[in-house]
């Protein structure tokens, strides 16, 4: 008996010394960055641009992988499935897909129970624009005309998620009927605003900075509680008659529930000193982002935070994902 016990304490302690070499040696081979989007969109550039940098700060090359489709579930799906070890991440994490949309119905994951919080990394404005061919100059000019033309489209990139809901709040407060048109991503869905398929649409500052340049696009009003200083001319919702109208988009990094701690804490950690790079934070900022670290603990109390604040707010609204 003594034999046996001896020899399976033995045992025990091998898997234990491999475990740590293995977590020492972290990471040890490429790492994917999931980017549960279309290529080309606000989510898709900023990824790329962290890849851009990564062999700075990460030993191993991070490569972006797309999976877009289903308002981003899929590829969150898989990230949630894949095996804990560090080599698969998810970048986007924050959205309204996490934030709002658990409000409305259930969903094949649990945000709290399926992912590990590594580190929030930036903050964005939600930019309303118009085709610059509209007659509107102003947003009460919008109000005015969507009154008497409703009910009127709008295009956002994913259905359910913090864009299409700052849209309909907007669209209620107003007094006026929308029907939002999502798209496969950013990318697609300033398609559609660009081409004049539709009359508006809430976008990340990014993806219409380009073409307010170029006078494709002209923006109306941005959900932040100040203005944002990547479109310092467009004035706030709250400036505009509606302090009601304040939202804010992430980008932030989760792995699978289960990665070891020491894993988690790597990836953290690399992430950090990289935002404390003056030029990793001006790319950054260049995308119409603001830079802000987080540790894995900061980051899951905010996540909890921000989603406890979206839940009076759909109950009020009566939205329902579809």
């Amino acid at each position: 008996m003594k034999r046996a016990m001896w020899s399976l304490a033995l045992v025990a302690f091998a898997i234990v010394g491999i475990a740590t070499t293995a977590m020492a040696a972290y990471p040890d081979k490429p790492i994917q960055l999931i980017v549960p989007y279309s290529a080309g969109g606000s989510t898709d550039v900023l990824a790329r641009a962290i890849g851009q940098v990564a062999p700075r700060f990460f030993p191993q090359p991070v490569v972006i992988v797309n999976k877009a489709g289903g308002g981003g579930i899929p590829g969150r799906v898989d990230v949630a499935k894949s095996r804990p070890d560090g080599y698969t991440l998810l970048f986007g994490w924050g959205s309204g897909e996490d934030l709002v949309v658990p409000h409305q119905r259930a969903l094949p994951y649990d945000i709290f129970k399926d992912f590990e919080t590594v580190c929030r990394m930036s903050v964005h404005s939600i930019v309303l624009a118009v085709p610059a061919s509209a007659p509107h100059k102003t947003l009460a000019d919008l109000v005015k005309w969507a009154k008497a033309n409703e009910p009127v489209t709008a295009t956002v990139s994913t259905k359910g998620g913090s864009v299409d809901i700052t849209l309909l709040l907007f669209a209620k407060a107003a007094g006026f009927k929308l029907t939002t048109v999502p798209g496969s991503g950013g990318a697609d869905a300033i398609t559609k605003l660009v081409g004049g398929h539709v009359p508006f649409g809430g976008q990340h500052p990014s993806e219409v900075l380009p073409h307010f340049k170029a006078d494709r696009l002209r923006g109306l009003a941005v959900a932040f509680d100040k203005r944002d200083p990547s479109v310092p001319d467009v004035p706030t919702f709250k400036e505009e008659g509606f302090p009601e109208i304040e939202g804010v988009g992430w980008n932030a990094i989760v792995v699978p529930a289960k990665t070891p701690k020491p894993v988690v804490d790597k990836l953290s950690a690399a992430i950090a000193k990289a935002l404390k790079s003056p030029d990793v934070v001006a790319k950054i900022q260049g995308l119409g982002n603001d830079a802000v670290g987080t540790t894995p603990e900061e980051f899951a109390a905010i996540l909890k935070k921000d989603r406890d604040r979206w839940a009076p707010v759909i109950k009020a609204s009566g939205f329902k994902a579809e």
